[in-house]
């Protein structure tokens, strides 16, 4: 029996936050350049998508490129620009389909002018759709994130707009590039890898964490759905008890 025949829909976390790890470790095992795990990432992405939008999830994160990915050879991070440039602008009609929303978060203006055009472009005209919200981190750094919330919330107190004392967490949540959506409720991490890489350190605060050894380039739906299943055998108690949570 497959694992989604075996999921409660009625328990699906509302939004699902993954790192994609393992593109490069997954080419060098096959001999190819790094880039070639990059292209192949992309199909796993194609297919968790369908896996989400199946299941009628609601938020899909994806850590596409970090802040500090920008350190990478040069050509590997140029190919992973064309990669991305050619990938939004074919998917486009595939999200239209399927009534996928893409969003974006992060430093988006690092981002060379072609991605960074073709980004905007699918936002735009996805921005109607109604299912499943795609977000793509990009160019981002969470402990960057959380720096500019403070930077915003002191400008606020610092231009009269606000008190020192309205300042609390869900204040605080406003300000982050995630205001718009709910914090994430399972957290994956392909790869074996067992960390969190500055990635929504502020957003999984209650998040259940879930790693698989398996590099991202082998990630598809039915992993998508153990990964749910594992969740869903979960007690989330968020401070109390077993007995007050039953």
């Amino acid at each position: 029996m497959s694992y989604k025949d075996q999921i409660d829909l009625f328990k699906l976390p509302e939004h699902i936050a993954i790192i994609m790890d393992g593109n490069g470790r997954w080419a060098k095992g096959k001999g190819k350049l790094r880039i070639f795990g990059h292209h192949n990432g992309v199909l796993s992405v194609r297919d968790v998508v369908e896996g989400g939008v199946d299941l009628g999830l609601k938020y899909l994160t994806l850590y596409t490129f970090s802040s500090e990915n920008w350190n990478r050879p040069k050509l590997e991070v140029m190919a992973i620009m064309e990669l991305m440039v050619s990938t939004i602008h074919k998917e486009i009609r595939n999200f239209m389909e399927k009534n996928v929303r893409l969003n974006a978060i992060g430093d988006l203006d690092m981002l060379p002018k072609k991605c960074y055009d073709e980004l905007q472009n699918a936002i735009k005209t996805t921005a109607g759709n109604t299912g499943l919200t795609m977000t793509l981190a990009l160019s981002y750094s969470s402990r960057r994130e959380i720096v500019s919330a403070a930077k915003n919330i002191a400008q606020q107190v610092k231009s009269g707009e606000i008190d020192i004392d309205d300042i609390n967490e869900e204040l605080f949540g406003h300000n982050l590039y995630t205001s718009d959506m709910p914090d994430p409720e399972l957290l994956i991490r392909t790869s074996g890898e067992y960390r969190i890489s500055n990635y929504l350190l502020w957003q999984i605060a209650y998040a259940e964490l879930y790693f698989t050894p398996k590099l991202w380039p082998d990630f598809r739906k039915e992993d998508l759905f153990e990964a749910i299943m594992d969740y869903q055998k979960r007690e989330r108690r968020f401070g109390m008890t077993s007995e007050q949570v039953n």
